[in-house]
């Protein structure tokens, strides 16, 4: 199923901040407030200038070719090559300096079994590391790979990350998202929680 195209709004009470939650497939730029997601093999990156203080945070599922510019990636949010142009687009529509931007970037988890096959949580994890080292934007923080879920909590106001990693529990959201997801891939043959770790 499509993500909406607009992220949803609310009110974060843990933080006490407006907030936007963002899907696969989605992203979100702002001057203030905060913006969360839910990873599995997903990469969410956050992008953040010091300066002006805007930052915004995308949702990718695959990282898409950029030589391919008729493929659905071409325009879509869900493959990390586009995801990454219009997020940093966004930031310099609302006043940020592509120069001073910096990134922190989550996710590339393996979540099933047959993610092994398929590699997409270090597919992703490859690609947006390249993108940001062949774009020259300065990387301050990463947490990629491992087995588990995690949700990804980015304060546009101070550009911290906080990161809680979550149980991998069979029939969380995350969890049939990521089972939906690579069945289709297929047809197409192409707990607990710990405390929040806050991020530099």
């Amino acid at each position: 199923m499509p993500a909406p195209s607009v992220p949803l709004a609310y009110f974060d009470r843990e933080f006490q901040v407006p907030a936007v939650k963002i899907l696969p497939g989605q992203y979100h730029a702002a001057r203030s407030g905060a913006i969360t997601t839910v990873l599995g093999s997903c990469v969410s990156t956050c992008l953040w200038d010091p300066v002006t203080r805007v930052g915004g945070m995308n949702h990718f599922m695959l990282p898409g070719d950029a030589a391919r510019a008729d493929a659905p990636w071409a325009a879509s949010a869900r493959f990390g090559v586009y995801a990454m142009e219009v997020l940093i687009n966004e930031t310099l529509r609302l006043g940020a300096d592509r120069r001073r931007l910096v990134a922190k970037v989550f996710g590339g988890a393996r979540l099933l079994a047959g993610f092994d096959r398929l590699d997409v949580g270090p597919r992703n994890a490859r690609f947006v590391l390249e993108f940001l080292r062949v774009e020259g934007i300065h990387l301050l923080a990463q947490d990629l790979l491992d087995v588990c879920p995690r949700k990804v909590h980015f304060c546009v106001d101070t550009g911290k990350v906080q990161v809680k990693r979550l149980a991998l529990v069979p029939h969380e959201p995350v969890v049939r998202r990521e089972r939906q997801y690579l069945q289709g891939l297929d047809g197409k043959r192409s707990g607990e929680v710990e405390i929040f770790m806050p991020r530099p």
